[in-house]
């Protein structure tokens, strides 16, 4: 893969290596197997996108692709309200992340008692708690994505920082 674009700054671990424990600590309170795996990549793709944001649109895009997700799967993730792809708990998890990163109607919670019922229908409290934490996850990772401007990859092993 060709990158293009230059990181605007070094890789911030570099300067503040308590980041490393920071995200290691997420992935492992993620990681905990109550939530699929490919469901918390769809979470993350779609935050990518809500916010624009290559990198984690990219890097979202290839950990499903390398979990054997299909092209129309990945593709329908920006349109997957009217998507024959997504099972009726990934629609749950997809409008809990919709609705956290964007604002509500006037008037209106980010998060209704009526989402967080359909939520709660697909997913045991633990896995709810998890996935609650995948979209904290990704929404501490969109503050280095879209002010630090990684190089986009598709695998967390290649070079994202200048």
């Amino acid at each position: 893969m060709t990158n293009t674009s230059i990181s605007r700054m070094p890789n911030p671990a570099e300067f503040v290596p308590e980041l490393n424990d920071i995200s290691a600590a997420l992935f492992r309170a993620t990681g905990n197997r109550s939530v699929p795996r490919t469901t918390m990549n769809l979470v993350h793709l779609r935050a990518g996108q809500i916010v624009g944001n290559t990198y984690l649109t990219v890097l979202n895009t290839g950990f499903l692709r390398k979990a054997g997700q299909s092209e129309e799967r990945i593709t329908a993730v920006s349109s997957w309200q009217d998507a024959p792809y997504f099972t009726e708990a990934e629609r749950a998890a997809l409008a809990l992340v919709e609705a956290t990163l964007q604002p509500a109607p006037h008037g209106q919670e980010r998060v209704s008692d009526a989402l967080y019922a359909e939520a709660a229908r697909h997913y045991d409290q633990k896995a709810l708690a998890t996935l609650t934490i995948a979209i904290g996850q990704i929404g501490f990772f969109i503050a280095l994505a879209v002010i630090g401007k990684p190089q986009p990859v598709d695998s967390l092993a290649d070079e994202q920082w200048d």
